[in-house]
């Protein structure tokens, strides 16, 4: 599986969330190595858990954007984020549970994960925010 590249195309257009999501697409990419060069269980477990962490503090740094510039799509927006959250987390726990190791089939869906809701969600927010701040 390649890299996820960070360009333009995955720009909200506000610099602070870009920021985030970069670091997220960083960690999105060692996972990926990761899985690839075949690394141990718990290595693998620690990148996906660091992760899901990551995607929780950056989806409560846009959360409380959203709540400071009043944007109105923020219930869903959030629900989104909940949703987000519980299936990566479930695959996480489904991972522990079978205590198998993380496949192609795993990297896929986080892919996706990642980048669908930045391409339509966040910029949806992005280009709110970038017209309010």
């Amino acid at each position: 599986m390649k890299d996820l590249v960070w360009d333009e195309i995955l720009s909200v257009g506000v610099d602070e969330i870009d920021e985030d999501h970069r670091k997220l697409v960083n960690l999105f990419n060692i996972l990926n190595h990761a899985v690839v060069d075949e690394e141990s269980p718990d290595y693998l477990a620690a990148i996906l858990a660091e992760l899901i962490n990551c995607t929780a503090w950056h989806f409560s740094h846009e959360e409380r954007l959203m709540l400071k510039h009043r944007y109105q799509g923020f219930e869903e927006h959030r629900a989104e984020h909940e949703e987000l959250i519980q299936s990566a987390r479930a695959l996480q726990q489904g991972i522990l549970r079978a205590n198998q190791p993380m496949v192609d089939e795993h990297i896929e869906f986080l892919e996706r994960w990642l980048t669908e809701h930045i391409l339509t969600a966040d910029l949806r927010l992005g280009s709110y925010l970038s017209q309010v701040m």
